[in-house]
């Protein structure tokens, strides 16, 4: 599976119009944002922003800390890191469209200062050893076959005593899954892992694990609720921008999995080793 193809799953023709579009059809003023204004557009993720909230409170995050976003979307999770936490980001994607769309978005909500993106490969960073704080990783490994190769690029650019945080829906039983999903038209692009392999490949790279939180229960109740709304307006801001026409299959499939005992989405964070102690 290249790059390419999942680059190609993800990329949206004329992304940052439509949402700004949508953004101007709800009321919103789009010279001037706020990131609440994009919440349900730029969490790009399972539980929307309370989601977000959940996997940042599993940090151990402080202003001024150099944070890279790896699979930023069009920075959602970013702008909170920055706007909430005061911390310095650094966002990367393989979609064009979802790093122009963040780079605007961010402007616009006054968080340009603090947040960078840039289209890359998160399995070969663009970045030297140790240059971050942090590291922030929010479903994007189910799309990377490579999962060992990943975590140790995670790995290279921690400082010592760094943070990693993965967010990953994980394979809790061997049964077939229903496509189309979230994160995948097709197997073609689906690659995951159980979480107990999740947390051994975060060891085998030298990695500590802290913690690891399961969200099924609560991904359950937000597709509930997701599901039980009426067809959403496409004309209106909504995650249907970023996951296409078939968004409330992509949903429903999912939460069917979820229930099923299939799937769980794992918060799980680790810690790099700590640096050599000072001389002296």
């Amino acid at each position: 599976m290249s790059e390419r193809a999942v680059a190609e799953q993800y990329e949206r023709a004329d992304l940052l119009s439509r949402i700004l579009a949508a953004l101007a059809a709800s009321g919103r003023d789009t010279t001037r944002l706020r990131t609440d204004d994009l919440a349900t557009v730029d969490a790009f993720h399972t539980g929307g922003r309370a989601a977000t909230a959940m996997v940042l409170g599993e940090m151990s995050l402080e202003a001024g800390m150099r944070v890279l976003d790896a699979g930023c979307g069009i920075g959602g999770t970013a702008r909170c890191l920055a706007a909430d936490h005061g911390c310095i980001v650094t966002g990367i994607d393989l979609a064009a469209s979802f790093v122009i769309a963040a780079s605007e978005l961010t402007r616009l909500a006054g968080l340009a200062e603090a947040c960078r993106f840039a289209v890359a490969s998160a399995g070969r960073l663009p970045f030297a050893d140790r240059s971050f704080d942090a590291v922030l990783c929010i479903h994007v490994a189910m799309n990377i076959p490579d999962r060992a190769g990943l975590v140790a690029e995670f790995a290279r650019v921690l400082r010592p005593g760094g943070e990693l945080c993965l967010f990953d829906v994980t394979r809790s039983s061997a049964q077939p899954l229903p496509f189309p999903l979230p994160w995948a038209e097709t197997a073609a692009t689906c690659f995951l892992l159980g979480a107990e392999e999740t947390r051994q490949t975060l060891e085998l790279a030298g990695l500590r694990v802290l913690s690891s939180r399961s969200l099924r229960d609560f991904a359950i109740g937000f597709f509930d609720r997701q599901l039980q709304r009426t067809a959403p307006d496409p004309s209106m801001p909504g995650i249907h921008l970023l996951t296409g026409a078939n968004t409330r299959d992509k949903m429903r499939n999912y939460r069917e999995a979820l229930a099923a005992g299939d799937l769980d989405p794992v918060i799980m964070v680790a810690q790099a080793p700590p640096g050599e102690p000072a001389e002296g």
